[in-house]
């Protein structure tokens, strides 16, 4: 799915690495990222997912928590632990509804957690907001 690299091309249409093992509810996740502008390269497991982020550098990883191999959690903590993708923002999804799961994604490093089912424009709008550059400080000279 993932269209030909260019600076002005990936400064515009911002690279989803979409982790899911259902093939229904991985695609859904890549055509409504797509509808909106962005490029979608998907994986079904974590380590899938691993070696494809080191390899692309995508500017979002969207996963599951419960996605095969290594879980979402662990896919973000490895992540984390590689300087090429360190900084790449991670969204997760969860079909748990335990608290726990959300505490545990943030102290490996998951930016944001959403619970399925998660509706196209959440996803979008999140997805957005994770990518979108931070306000730097500059301090006034008065």
């Amino acid at each position: 799915m993932r269209q030909p690299d260019s600076r002005s091309n990936a400064l515009s249409h911002p690279l989803v690495l979409v982790v899911e093992d259902d093939p229904e509810t991985r695609h859904y996740y890549a055509i409504a990222l797509a509808n909106e502008g962005f490029r979608t390269e998907e994986a079904h497991n974590g380590f899938q997912a691993l070696e494809k982020a080191k390899q692309l550098s995508p500017d979002l990883v969207l996963t599951d928590i419960a996605v095969p191999g290594i879980d979402g959690i662990e896919l973000c903590r490895q992540l984390r632990a590689n300087e090429s993708t360190r900084t790449v923002p991670v969204l997760a999804i969860t079909g748990y509804d335990d608290r726990e799961y959300p505490a545990r994604a943030k102290g490996a490093g998951v930016d944001h957690v959403l619970f399925k089912p998660c509706a196209a424009d959440v996803l979008v709008r999140e997805a957005r907001r994770l990518i979108s550059p931070k306000p730097s400080f500059e301090p006034s000279h008065l």
